[in-house]
């Protein structure tokens, strides 16, 4: 690792605070009230209420199953991307399409924190899409 490249390095980076943030998603998905809502009446008819595509499930059950698979994607996006940075970066580098699609993925992220998420999450994914940028900056230029 020690001779890693700068741009592999960056987006390594880029990858590790993703898989962070989608590993502390899961964490607080599973453990503790972190994700509950602050009405505990709509968290008991979360418990009992289906959605209208299926009665097999309830809101809350799925709101537990969105977070859980939610946070999976930014673990899989921070494992793949870190390893091919770190293990395979001429694969990577050479790759227009992995390299564009980490960005979309990102980008995706940050417009949806912005919108939707709240600040740390936000930053997080921010900070990880400017490693990213600064990454295939370094590498282009």
């Amino acid at each position: 690792m020690w001779g890693m490249s700068t741009p592999a390095l960056l987006i390594a980076a880029s990858a590790a605070v993703i898989f962070v943030l989608g590993f502390l998603h899961l964490v607080f998905t599973f453990y503790g009230p972190k994700f509950d809502p602050r009405d505990a009446e709509l968290k008991a008819r979360m418990m009992v209420v289906s959605p209208v595509i299926t009665r097999q499930t309830t809101m809350w059950r799925a709101w537990i199953g969105f977070n859980a698979s939610h946070s999976y994607g930014g673990i899989l996006f921070g494992a793949v991307w870190a390893y091919l940075a770190l293990v395979h970066p001429a694969f990577l580098f050479q790759s227009v399409f992995l390299l564009a699609l980490g960005l979309l993925v990102l980008l995706g992220y940050v417009v949806l924190g912005k919108i939707y998420w709240f600040s740390i999450p936000f930053r997080g994914i921010l900070l990880a899409t400017v490693l990213y940028g600064l990454g295939l900056l370094v590498y282009f230029v």
